[in-house]
C-alpha cells in the first residue's frame, strides 16, 4: 500500500500550527504504520531543505508536481488544505481554520490566494478532517461541503516529561503566538495595563500582520517598561516560560482549534482566552473565557486570574486534565481510521458534490 502525503510544511525550526501538525501526523503514521509506504511529497520550492530531514526506514521522498499521482499511489493526504491534483483516487485534505474567509487578518493579495486554494480542496476532497466542530461548521456554511465528508479530528498536545510546578513560579504574563491582528494583542495591553504593579507581559511570538499596531501600542503602553516582546521563540525557550509563568492570556479573535491553549494547561498555566471561534471547545471548562471584542472583559477577567491565586491553582488543575484528554497519539489513530474508511470502498470512490 501506498499513501502520500504532502510534507511541505513540516520542514524548517520556526513552525506554526500547521507545520507541529503536520509533523506528527507524519511521523505518528509512519511509526505506527511500518507495512506501509509512505511517500513524503515536498513542494518544489521546499524540495532542497527537505533533503536534510532524515527519513524513517518505511518513508521515501518526492517531489510534489502538480499531477504526480498516477503510479499506484492509493490516497493522498492534504496536511494544510490545499489539494493541487484531483488525479490519486481518494484524497483527504486537512483544514485547519477559515478565518481568511471571515475578516480581515491578511493581505488581499493572500485572502484571494487562499480562498481558491481552500475552495479546490473542498471540492476535491473525498473526506476532509475538521480540527474542531467549530472548524467543521464552517466547511458546511462558508464552502457548502456536505457533513457526510467531515470528519473532526482534534489537534493533540504533548505532556511535559515531569509534572510542571504549581509552586514558585513569577507574576508573569504569557502570550504565545504571532503579533498579529488576529490575536488581539492591542486588547491585551489595554487590559494589562490595569493590572497592579510587579507583574510582567511578555508577547513571544514573530510578526504577523498587522505587527507595526501591536508594537505601536507596546511604545505607547504606560506598562512599557514591564512588556516583553522576544520574538519568536525556541521550544527549549517556550517551555521555559511556560514553566514560569503564572498566567496564559489567549484572547484571539479567531481560531480553528488552539494549540496553544492545551499547552499552556499542560505545563500547568491557568488560561484565559476567547469565548468564541474554536476557543471555547478546545479549553472546555479549564479555563477562564473572556469576549474577546470587549476590552473590559478580558480587562476582568485578567485581574480575577491575578489577583486570586486559588482560581489559579483550581484552572491549573483542570487545564492539566483537559490537557490529558489530547494526545497525538490519538489524533494518528483516527487520521488512520479515515484513511481506512476510505481504503475500504474500493477504487471507485466518488466526491458526492
Amino acid at each position: 500500500m501506498r499513501i502520500a502525503l504532502d510534507a511541505s510544511y513540516s520542514l524548517g525550526t520556526h513552525l506554526t500550527g500547521v507545520g507541529v501538525y503536520s509533523r506528527e501526523i507524519l511521523h505518528g503514521l509512519a511509526a505506527a504504520h511500518p507495512e506501509v509506504r509512505w511517500l513524503w511529497c515536498y513542494r518544489a520550492h521546499r524540495w532542497r531543505a527537505s533533503a536534510s530531514e532524515q527519513l524513517p526506514v518505511n518513508v521515501r521522498r518526492r517531489l510534489l508536481w502538480r499531477a504526480p499521482f498516477a503510479h499506484g499511489v492509493d490516497l493522498f493526504h492534504a496536511l494544510n488544505q490545499r489539494v493541487d491534483s484531483s488525479r490519486p483516487r481518494r484524497i483527504v485534505s486537512t483544514f485547519h481554520d477559515l478565518f481568511v474567509l471571515t475578516a480581515e487578518y491578511s493581505s488581499p493579495e493572500f485572502r484571494a490566494r487562499f480562498a481558491r486554494q481552500a475552495r479546490e480542496a473542498a471540492a476535491r476532497s473525498h473526506r476532509i478532517i475538521a480540527v474542531s466542530a467549530f472548524t467543521a461548521r464552517q466547511l458546511e456554511e462558508l464552502l457548502g461541503v456536505e457533513r457526510e465528508r467531515i470528519r473532526v479530528i482534534p489537534h493533540g498536545v504533548h505532556l511535559p516529561a515531569q509534572e510542571p510546578p504549581a509552586e514558585g513560579r513569577q507574576r508573569l504574563i504569557l502570550f504565545a503566538g504571532a503579533l498579529q491582528t488576529r490575536k488581539n494583542l492591542e486588547r491585551l495591553i489595554e487590559a494589562f495595563e490595569h493590572c497592579e504593579p510587579g507583574w510582567r507581559l511578555v508577547l513571544a511570538g514573530s510578526h504577523g500582520y498587522g505587527a507595526a499596531a501591536v508594537l505601536d501600542r507596546i511604545a505607547r503602553s504606560s506598562r512599557r517598561p514591564d512588556i516583553e516582546t522576544p520574538g519568536y521563540v525556541s521550544e527549549a525557550r517556550l517551555h521555559d516560560l511556560l514553566s514560569r509563568a503564572s498566567v496564559f492570556a489567549f484572547p484571539s479573535l479567531d481560531e480553528g482549534f488552539g494549540i496553544p491553549v492545551l499547552e499552556a494547561m499542560a505545563w500547568g498555566v491557568p488560561v484565559l482566552t476567547s469565548n468564541r471561534s474554536a476557543l471555547p471547545e478546545a479549553a472546555g471548562d479549564a479555563a477562564l473565557l473572556a469576549d474577546p471584542l470587549d476590552t473590559e472583559s478580558i480587562t476582568q477577567a485578567l485581574r480575577a486570574l491575578t489577583a486570586d491565586e486559588t482560581l489559579r491553582s483550581d484552572l491549573q488543575k483542570r487545564g492539566l486534565r483537559r490537557a490529558k484528554q489530547f494526545p497525538w497519539e490519538a489524533a494518528v489513530q483516527k487520521t488512520w481510521s479515515v484513511y481506512q474508511e476510505l481504503l475500504g470502498m474500493g477504487a471507485e470512490v466518488q466526491v458526492t458534490r
